[in-house]
């Protein structure tokens, strides 16, 4: 099946999907990358898994600005973003398994706690 489970965001709709709400991961990638292209099945595997999460992806080479902006220096870079508050970037390809397993530690954390420790940090 060609059903895609991810979007791809623009400079345009970038912020307000972080800000959106709930589990947003974010692969950043460009075309000419190979770990990118390996990594894409995968993601788009685990999106399908995860349909209350929104799976992005990030075209680098097309979208420098957000890339820019955030300091991503090597893609693939996967961002993991909850309730509008970043949790991480990961560098580098995952295997299914260790994306599974961000992704439930993602939508297990207690949130009121994490946003406590941003204010005080």
């Amino acid at each position: 099946t060609d059903m895609r489970h991810t979007i791809d965001l623009t400079d345009a709709d970038f912020l307000d999907t972080l800000d959106a709400g709930g589990l947003v991961l974010v692969d950043f990638w460009a075309p000419w990358c190979a770990p990118c292209k390996a990594f894409g099945p995968i993601f788009e595997e685990v999106a399908g898994e995860h349909p209350d999460a929104t799976f992005a992806k990030v075209n680098t080479q097309e979208q420098q600005g957000i890339a820019a902006g955030l300091g991503i220096r090597s893609i693939p870079t996967l961002m993991i973003v909850r309730d509008g508050v970043v949790l991480g970037m990961q560098a580098g390809m995952l295997p299914a398994e260790a994306l599974r397993d961000l992704v439930r530690q993602a939508e297990g954390l207690d949130m009121e706690k994490v946003r406590a420790e941003v204010a005080t940090s």
